[in-house]
């Protein structure tokens, strides 16, 4: 069985090191992405690997310190009305 848990992103940090002066920079990694999440109250730090394009605000499901999807609120989603 596998358990994910939603909650919402506070802030975001690139956590990578410092570029050799001799290497170019290569623009940002997102294998170093981490953002401090919220859930309920308890705040958790969770890599954005898999999840680059998270904004603070967003709604992510964690499992096991990975951020894997964003998810939608009740109130982000239609009211189900048809065309």
């Amino acid at each position: 069985m596998c358990l994910a848990v939603a909650g919402r992103i506070v802030a975001i940090a690139s956590l990578a090191p410092q570029p050799a002066p001799a290497q170019p920079d290569q623009g940002e990694d997102n294998l170093w992405l981490e953002a401090e999440v919220d859930f309920g109250g308890v705040r958790q730090q969770v890599s954005l690997a898999c999840l680059p394009e998270a904004r603070v605000g967003d709604r992510v499901l964690v499992h096991v310190g990975l951020a894997l999807s964003v998810v939608l609120d009740d109130d982000d989603e239609t009211s189900g009305e048809q065309p």
